[in-house]
């Protein structure tokens, strides 16, 4: 028995990274996984996987987000991992990539929990998880302006959407990581104009002397998605309550 048999899971991002070790994790855990990416031949590595359906998605594609809703009956479990890191401070950020990142990053998670919400609600039963970061209203991280505007309205839109609908059903987490050792990290290292000193620089500030994996994440991403949630922490509800 997996701790996710028979769940219907929807993700984003799944291609590489964080979203391709949960996607993984969820199968191996019994789920029925729908993994998206708009990368198609970095998500054609996970066709082979059991319990795992790829679909090219642009998330940021409000026709293709209502396509892929309509494709499922029903979901229990919608993960939202599209996004971007734009580094520099206000001054280096110009109105283009303030829009490209919010809209990758914030709206992309508006149109999915729009598209998918009303499913689950029908069933009175569903769990949305979105990825956030420490960048964000929980910490200001130096150059990271746009990218950390972006996670505190990803922080905001999962207290909004989980205060609105808990006693509907619906639960509604976000994860806040810090450094994740991700290909897309690794990328962003090598286009630095000295990789290895940025490397160093990021190794410094690290208290534990190690990145995050992506796995790891996963695991907490598999227990938010799993039933477990409600056992260890039952809910006693009052007016007024919100617990995010």
């Amino acid at each position: 028995m997996g701790r996710l048999d028979g769940k219907v899971i929807v993700l984003s991002a799944a291609a590489q990274g964080i979203g391709r070790a949960a996607a993984i994790a969820f199968a191996k855990e019994g789920a029925r996984v729908t993994a998206t990416d708009i990368n198609g031949e970095k998500l054609k590595e996970l066709d082979g996987v059991k319990g795992i359906r790829t679909k090219v998605v642009d998330v940021t594609k409000k026709d293709q987000v209502e396509a892929l809703a309509k494709e499922h009956d029903h979901v229990d479990v919608l993960f939202n991992v599209a996004g971007f890191v734009q580094h520099g401070t206000i001054l280096d950020c110009e109105e283009a990539d303030w829009d490209f990142t919010m809209n990758v990053n914030v709206r992309s998670m508006y149109l999915m929990c729009k598209a998918f919400l009303p499913k689950m609600l029908e069933k009175k039963s569903g769990n949305i998880i979105n990825m956030a970061s420490v960048a964000s209203s929980i910490k200001g991280v130096v150059n990271r302006c746009v990218y950390s505007t972006s996670k505190a309205a990803v922080i905001g839109l999962t207290k909004s959407i989980a205060a609105d609908f808990l006693e509907q059903g619906i639960r509604c987490n976000c994860v806040c990581p810090g450094t994740v050792d991700t290909p897309s990290l690794r990328g962003r290292i090598q286009a630095q104009p000295d990789p290895e000193q940025a490397y160093k620089d990021i190794m410094a500030r690290q208290k534990t002397g190690r990145m995050c994996t992506a796995e790891e994440v996963a695991h907490l991403c598999v227990y938010l998605a799993s039933d477990e949630v409600c056992q260890d922490f039952p809910l006693r509800l009052r007016k007024n309550d919100v617990i995010v």
